[in-house]
């Protein structure tokens, strides 16, 4: 497994303050390890927890949220352990064993984590699914269904269809 921290596309932090969502960058280290996420995210954490959104290499991302004391996790390819520190942490987090050389592309996690703000686990593993979409595609299309879509994509870059 390398180091690679520079693979990372974006790393943001979604919160509601006050009813209304806010997306801030997460800046190096704290994207590097759930641990990390998790810290950060605590610093902003409001009514509702936080939310980061962490996509690397057009490969995979990885969703942390946090409510309180509990840190839920969602890594959108297994596979990508074998790479990246940080989805090797989200791996250990979970206690799960490494992924094998003939393991597929499947998500590992609580796909339950968004359900109390209005993404259901039957909507985000169907997204999941979605082979014709890259990692900033699926967390923009989450962002919309969460109700921050616009602020996560002029944060990132993307254009809003």
């Amino acid at each position: 497994m390398s180091e690679q921290t520079g693979g990372v596309d974006f790393a943001l932090v979604a919160f509601r303050h006050e009813g209304v969502w806010e997306v801030q960058d997460i800046a190096s280290p704290a994207y590097e390890t759930v641990e990390s996420l998790s810290h950060a995210l605590r610093q902003v954490a409001r009514e509702d927890g936080a939310v980061a959104m962490v996509a690397v290499d057009e490969d995979f991302f990885v969703l942390v949220r946090v409510d309180g004391a509990k840190t839920r996790v969602l890594l959108s390819d297994v596979t990508a352990a074998d790479e990246w520190e940080l989805a090797q942490s989200v791996i250990d987090f979970l206690g799960l064993p490494p992924p094998e050389d003939d393991d597929v592309e499947v998500p590992a996690g609580d796909l339950g984590l968004l359900d109390d703000l209005g993404l259901h686990a039957t909507d985000l593993g169907a997204l999941l699914d979605d082979v014709e979409l890259y990692p900033d595609e699926m967390l923009s299309e989450i962002a919309r269904q969460l109700g921050f879509g616009e602020l996560f994509d002029d944060a990132v870059g993307l254009t809003s269809a």
